[in-house]
């Protein structure tokens, strides 16, 4: 019992030491998103309701049938009464109670009614299809900015350790003026300056670890991800060929992405609606025809008839057609019809919003991959140029060519040199990929 007891710790401790060490891909966290966010599980309820709306639309082309009775009962106390005596009549009051009962059922269809009831079938087959959209709206959303916290963290990672070598130089350098200044090569001030600048550097790293902690805080939050384990991405290595990878070409991404985008397929139906509502609006002008059926029978007290015997008797069986011709309705039908028609015009103006907004987006995206791409590519030679500069400096300096002032410039252009090429390299990946998810693609780095 006691092994087995230790085994099962062991196994426990075993667990929770992997779930902590688990680092996320983007396709792992893309995947839990679209299986766990709230707003998109509430999206898809929406859906589901739609549903329910279309079958509701489509019963109302059968016949409705309802059951109906009427039970009455009446109690009279001082009820008068004559009673026939031998030498004549005495009236005396008494109470009596009686009851009767009625039974009916009826049958409705809608005959006719401009053709109402399929057109609003057909319109809320449209909406549950927005509804599904919208799902699909929110689910790429939601992968997009998940790409962009998952790139940012990924930039913020190699950013850290960028600073972290910053640190250790600093420290080397710090380490070898000590010495300098023991044998009297350096002046104090000198070193009190690289002190000052290992300071520096260790507020660097703490500042990148903590925007590090905070854009994983976000994409956390984004998963739905709740308790106190720590949350790390995978950290892959990505081959330089991925940056300088062809851009896709603007115009065929805009192509591909106004026949599936999700957000311009429902402005289409949406405009395909607004026809529906006008022809169901002007639908009131026309006739309705209902057809009408009906079998009632009653019952009674106080007769010497039983039960059974005065439903088949007192049964009566009705048909019947009713015709609603509208005359005059104080311009309902025609307001309807005008309001549908400019409800139409809105939906067609928010079709060309929606294919504009989704050009401007798809261009950023291309302006942004371009820029970054040819920044990455002179930011690499400036990375270059810059580390053997620096290199330079730092040998001149310990041979006393060169004072601490050229030295922290040099190795401050070498930082900013490494971050530029760090973030046009991210930048680069990150618009890439969002202009093939609108192509209609996977995401992927």
């Amino acid at each position: 019992m006691k092994k087995q007891t230790t085994l099962a710790l062991t196994l426990c401790v075993a667990f929770i030491n992997i779930h902590a060490q688990k680092q996320w891909t983007l396709q792992e966290c893309l995947d839990y998103a679209l299986n766990n966010n709230i707003q998109l599980q509430q999206n898809r309820l929406s859906a589901m309701q739609s549903e329910l709306d279309v079958q509701q639309s489509k019963a109302a082309l059968f016949p409705s049938l309802s059951f109906s009775t009427n039970q009455n009962g009446s109690w009279r106390p001082y009820s008068p009464s004559t009673i026939n005596l031998t030498n004549g009549t005495m009236t005396t009051t008494r109470r009596t109670t009686s009851y009767n009962g009625s039974y009916g059922l009826n049958a409705n269809v809608t005959v006719w009614n401009g053709g109402r009831n399929t057109k609003n079938i057909k319109k809320n087959e449209y909406t549950q299809q927005q509804s599904e959209l919208e799902a699909e709206r929110t689910a790429n959303s939601i992968q997009e900015q998940i790409t962009q916290l998952y790139v940012q963290i990924l930039y913020q990672t190699e950013a850290v350790k960028v600073n972290e070598e910053m640190l250790k130089a600093s420290q080397q350098q710090r380490d070898r003026a000590k010495v300098m200044v023991e044998v009297g090569s350096l002046a104090k001030v000198d070193l009190a300056q690289l002190e000052a600048q290992t300071s520096q550097d260790e507020y660097n790293i703490v500042n990148s670890r903590s925007q590090l902690e905070n854009f994983k805080l976000q994409l956390k939050q984004l998963l739905e991800i709740t308790g106190e384990d720590d949350f790390n991405v995978a950290t892959t290595n990505i081959a330089e060929s991925a940056v300088l990878a062809a851009i896709p070409n603007r115009a065929e991404v805009y192509a591909a992405a106004v026949n599936e985008r999700p957000e311009i397929k429902s402005s289409q139906l949406n405009v395909e609606s607004s026809d529906l509502s006008i022809a169901i609006a002007k639908a009131g002008y026309l006739p309705t025809v209902n057809l009408n059926a009906g079998i009632g029978t009653s019952n009674a007290s106080g007769t010497e008839t039983a039960f059974f015997r005065q439903i088949k008797t007192n049964m009566s069986n009705s048909l019947g057609v009713s015709v609603s011709v509208p005359i005059f309705d104080q311009k309902q039908n025609s307001t309807s019809v005008k309001k549908a028609k400019l409800t139409k015009l809105n939906s067609q103006l928010q079709l060309q919003d929606a294919e504009k907004s989704l050009y401007s987006s798809i261009e950023n995206y291309w302006l942004n991959a371009n820029t970054s791409q040819q920044q990455y590519i002179f930011a690499k030679a400036n990375v270059q140029s810059m580390q053997e500069s620096y290199d330079l400096v730092s040998e001149q300096f310990r041979l006393g060519l060169k004072n601490i002032v050229e030295l922290t410039t040099g190795k401050t252009n070498l930082l900013q040199a490494e971050q530029q090429l760090l973030q046009s390299k991210y930048t680069t990946l990150y618009n890439m990929a969002m202009l093939r998810f609108y192509q209609g693609q996977p995401i992927k780095l």
